[in-house]
């Protein structure tokens, strides 16, 4: 019914850049809160960084200044722009979007998940 999908990650150096893109598809009338969430090997997901339908932002401390979230309401997508990156943020990253309304008889409200992108930083 949803799908979301994600683009951008891959292989960059200490101190680059890089920026992922996920377009929720489907037969979507509103979607709360988008996101990205990652994972690095053997840890658990956490998350990254949030923005909701209004614009309000959250970020995880470890990326406050260096990445940035945006979103696009009419599109369904949601970006993040991600600088000086570290190697501590090598993970698979996860798009996320929560309390997604679902046209239907009746309406569903669905939180969805991406299938993952990896972003490895690595000299």
């Amino acid at each position: 019914q949803v799908q979301l999908v994600e683009s951008g990650g891959g292989l960059v150096q200490p101190g680059g850049s890089l920026r992922l893109s996920c377009v929720a598809s489907g037969s979507i009338f509103s979607i709360n809160r988008m996101g990205w969430y990652r994972q690095a090997p053997g840890k658990e997901r956490e998350l990254v960084a949030v923005i909701t339908s209004g614009g309000s932002t959250n970020y995880a401390d470890s990326v406050k200044g260096r990445f940035a979230i945006s979103r696009d309401n009419a599109k369904n997508t949601v970006d993040l722009q991600m600088n000086t990156l570290k190697p501590e943020d090598t993970g698979v990253y996860y798009c996320n979007a929560d309390r997604v309304g679902v046209f239907g008889t009746p309406v569903k409200f669905l939180e969805v998940w991406g299938q993952g992108t990896l972003v490895t930083v690595s000299s």
